[in-house]
This record gives structure tokens, sequence and C-alpha cells, in this order.
């Protein structure tokens, strides 16, 4: 009798004392970059996965979960979105959910990391689905803070998915109150940033409640949200900030009502009225967590996560 298949697995670190394992059916690509040692599997479960520093990134099957997260309720939450900037994003599906929106005229990606950008395109198309070659989409390989502070581009919604700051150097500058600072100047009036804060399970809120207290001192909208990513096996934060709209004022048919005038519906596999509530009502160990956490994060004071 045949035994048990031998797998070749992947663990992942999510805490110094936590991890989760997937078995990898294939690796596709792996290099050293310039800035981070890219990874990217074919799993048993979830299909492609992009791995960078050892942390998955995102995942071929519920990607689609991450993204909309990250993107619809900041497009959702301006009144007629028209320029956009990602900033990180290799994959390219944040850029690619912000093109669902035909109002979008521009979309700029700024990431420095441009070795890591092409392997994306060449071996995940089911993520980035030619987002790339969409005549709206302009692609920059530099220091993202850099070109903020030399940038007079304005923009409707800028969206930051970068990894958290695992080590000290430049990314630590990408989560400070002089980076948010930035961000607010380059937001039009109406303009929205969103973007991924780590995540929001229990003993690992610190973060994430650093992140939400620094924009605090930025922007006067500030508004947390979560959601469950399968791949990465926790919940995790996302934050809206803006200059004035608060999406915690928009209801359910608020929301299906603007899906359904602006883009397919049937496009999206996550994010409706039900999930934008969902989200954005977090329960009570969260909000108590956020509360109390007095972190402000700034460019003498970094934080660094373990």
């Amino acid at each position: 009798m045949a035994g048990p298949p031998q797998y070749k697995w992947f663990f992942e670190t999510t805490t110094p004392v936590e991890g989760h394992m997937h078995a990898i059916a294939r690796t596709i690509a792996t290099r050293q970059t310039k800035f981070q040692f890219m990874e990217i599997f074919e799993t048993h479960s979830y299909g492609k996965v992009l791995v960078l520093d050892g942390r998955i990134q995102s995942s071929e099957h519920d990607e689609f979960i991450y993204h909309e997260i990250l993107v619809q309720p900041g497009l959702l939450a301006h009144p007629k979105p028209v320029r956009a900037m990602v900033i990180g994003g290799g994959e390219g599906a944040t850029v690619r959910e912000i093109l669902r929106h035909p109002s979008i005229t521009d979309c700029l990606m700024v990431d420095i990391d441009g070795e890591v950008v092409e392997e994306c395109k060449k071996h995940l198309p089911e993520m980035h689905k030619g987002a790339f070659e969409d005549p709206r989409t302009r692609v920059l390989h530099e220091d993202a803070r850099a070109y903020l502070e030399k940038t007079r581009e304005r923009f409707d919604l800028i969206v930051v998915d970068l990894p958290e700051p695992l080590e000290e150097g430049p990314a630590c500058l990408l989560f400070t109150t002089e980076f948010y600072g930035l961000i607010r100047d380059r937001l039009t009036d109406d303009g929205v940033m969103t973007m991924q804060a780590g995540m929001t399970k229990i003993n690992e809120l610190f973060f994430f409640g650093a992140v939400n207290r620094t924009l605090r001192e930025v922007f006067p909208v500030v508004a947390p949200y979560q959601g469950f990513i399968s791949c990465f096996g926790t919940p995790w934060g996302f934050i809206l900030a803006s200059k004035g709209t608060d999406p915690r004022a928009q209801t359910a048919a608020d929301i299906d009502r603007l899906i359904s005038s602006r883009m397919n519906p049937d496009s999206l596999g996550y994010w409706n009225g039900a999930a934008h509530l969902h989200s954005f009502n977090l329960p009570k160990f969260l909000t108590q967590a956020l509360d109390k956490n007095t972190r402000i994060i700034t460019d003498k004071h970094p934080l660094i996560v373990s």
C-alpha cells in the first residue's frame, strides 16, 4: 500500500513564536534582488504565491480578497477618481483593481524593486491580468518617498501596498508622520489614501495600532478596517485616511449603488455593501487596542516589526 504523498513544505514565520505551512507543488522562480529575496511558488492549496523575505505577499486563489479590500473602499469614497498612485504593489494586482473603474485615466505605480516587478510580469499573469500593458498605467522604479518629495503631481487615490518594515532601512521611513504628510499634500481636495497595515489578531495589534495612531497626527479622518486573508492564515488590517470623507458614514446600499453605477458588479468577488459594513465595524477588543495605542512613528523614532 502506498504511503501518504511526500510534500516539500514552505514554512512561513508569522510572528517570532508562530507560523503556518504550505505544501509546494513546484518552485517557479527565486531571486535575490538588490532589495529583497523573492520567491514564486506554486502551492497545492492556493496556486501561485509571491514570497518576499520569507513572507507571503499574495496568492493566486485569494489575492482578490486582499486587493479588493485594499483598493475598492478608497475609490468608492471618492466622488469621481481620475488619477491614482500605487506605492509598491509589485504583482500588479493593485493597479488591476484600480483600473476596474472607467473614470481612472492615469495610474502611476512606484515600486523600487524593478526585478520583482519583472518576475511578476512574467510569472504571475493571473494576478496582474494585463494591467502593466494598459495604456493608463505608468511604472517607475525608484524610492516612493523621494518621488513624492519632488513631484508636483496630485492624485485622487494613493494606495500604499508595502511590506511592513522588517529591519532598519529605507522602508522604515515609509510609515512615519513625515511620509504620511507627503501623501496628504499630494492628494487632491477629495483625495483618499488606503494602505495595508499588518495583522489584527490577538497579541499582534501593536503595529496596526501604531500606524493608525500615526495617521491621526496627519489626517482628519482615519478609518481602520480589516478582512481575513486565507493564505496569510490571519485577519489583516487596512486603514483608509482622507481629508474629509469618512467611509463609515456610507451605508451598504450606498456602496452597492456606487459599485453598480461605476463598474460591473460581477467583476468583484469580495467587496460589496455587506463586506463594507463587516470590514469597518471592528470588534470590541480591536477598537480598545487602537484606543490605547499611543505610539507615533516618526523619522527619528521609526518602528521595526520583528
